[in-house]
């Protein structure tokens, strides 16, 4: 299996909260901010499922030396839209208080589709994600490299966990965002496939029988998008600074990396369950750093950083190959140092007690290394 030229760029989507200025509550201000960042960002910013929400998504990247001028650039344009009608930007998987009942759905056709047809799910799907696209033409290989990077996405997922909050109380959860997407139907790890054929006719089963309109409605944690040729990464939370969001498209493009390494030599690996994933995904999102997670390949608990070593140890080859071990390395370490965004969320709230200044921390690490 050849790679194209265009394989292994980087496409990074971020879904970002617009928030009062004053009280750091959700605001319906989303269209105001768009218009005001259209100018600079043209179709790279868009609306989302509701007004409170604003989403960017960067031109494809060959370097994350792009990917971190594109995010900057992207942030710092709509921090400025926002500022211009007295509003915030914040990156958190949740909002810290804000309630799903006061937020209003963006009046587009396809918004209104969702809410209709999924009623209180949608009602409460007020969350924000990152997802990273990575590129990769040769689409029998995508699927080699679906069913491998299928069972190392639990460090993806703590690393990101950036939303412990939920209508003003802390939910026990690193990211409560992953608890509250993985309710719907079509969320969640994806099964392991023998070929792209079968991934195909699932796809014309599910929509054959209705189960989803088209293929756009497949929301696994990482997926085959239909409309370019990628593997897209959709298990993290919108992370809260340029350096975490920067990380986690330097893991995801070397875990794509290394995938597709295995199966172009057609290395064994670990096909396992999916009630062994779905466990795993539901410990990562609960504990994040804090606990022990699963080990899915070895079937046991090992600690959250031992788990992370064991991903970096695994993935150094294909980030020294893109030159980019120095940096991602170093940024995990940084992590696990200052702790995730849920863990500074929690130690923001602790320092006061007042989730309004949780909002606070938000916004200003949202910002930081924009100016």
């Amino acid at each position: 299996m050849a790679t194209d030229t265009e394989d292994f760029t980087l496409g990074i989507e971020e879904e970002h909260q617009v928030v009062d200025a004053r009280t750091g509550a959700l605001r319906p201000r989303g269209a105001r901010v768009l218009a005001n960042a259209r100018p600079e960002l043209g179709d790279e910013v868009q609306p989302e499922l509701y007004q409170s929400q604003i989403e960017t998504a960067s031109p494809v990247c060959h370097t994350l030396a792009e990917v971190r001028a594109e995010l900057v650039r992207a942030r710092h344009a709509l921090i400025q839209a926002a500022e211009k009608g007295g509003d915030r930007i914040a990156s958190a998987g949740t909002h810290p208080f804000s309630h799903w009942e006061d937020q209003a759905i963006t009046p587009k056709t396809r918004y209104q589709g969702i809410a209709r047809d999924y009623r209180q799910l949608a009602r409460e799907l007020v969350i924000f994600g990152c997802h990273v696209h990575v590129g990769l033409h040769d689409r029998e290989a995508a699927i080699g490299v679906l069913n491998r990077a299928r069972v190392w996405l639990t460090p993806l997922l703590v690393l990101a966990a950036n939303s412990p909050f939920w209508l003003g109380d802390d939910t026990g959860y690193a990211s409560f965002r992953t608890e509250l997407w993985s309710r719907w139907p079509m969320a969640g790890p994806p099964h392991y496939f023998a070929s792209r054929d079968e991934y195909d006719a699932l796809l014309r089963s599910l929509i054959a029988t209705g189960a989803i309109e088209d293929a756009t409605k497949i929301y696994w944690d990482v997926r085959l998008p239909e409309k370019v040729p990628t593997v897209e990464f959709r298990i993290m939370d919108v992370c809260m600074t340029v350096d975490e969001a920067v990380m986690m498209a330097g893991l995801t493009r070397a875990l794509a990396r290394t995938c597709y390494e295995q199966a172009v030599h057609d290395a064994d690996y670990c096909r396992a369950r999916p009630e062994l994933l779905r466990a795993a995904h539901w410990r990562a999102a609960r504990y994040g750093l804090e606990g022990e997670l699963i080990d899915v390949a070895a079937e046991r608990v090992v600690p959250a950083p031992d788990l992370i070593g064991a991903f970096l140890a695994f993935l150094r080859p294909a980030l020294e190959a893109a030159d980019d071990w120095d940096e991602v390395s170093a940024l995990v370490g940084e992590t696990l140092r200052r702790g995730n965004g849920a863990m500074r969320q929690r130690e923001a709230y602790r320092r006061t007690g007042r989730v309004e200044d949780v909002v606070g921390l938000i916004v200003a690490e949202t910002a930081r290394g924009t100016e």
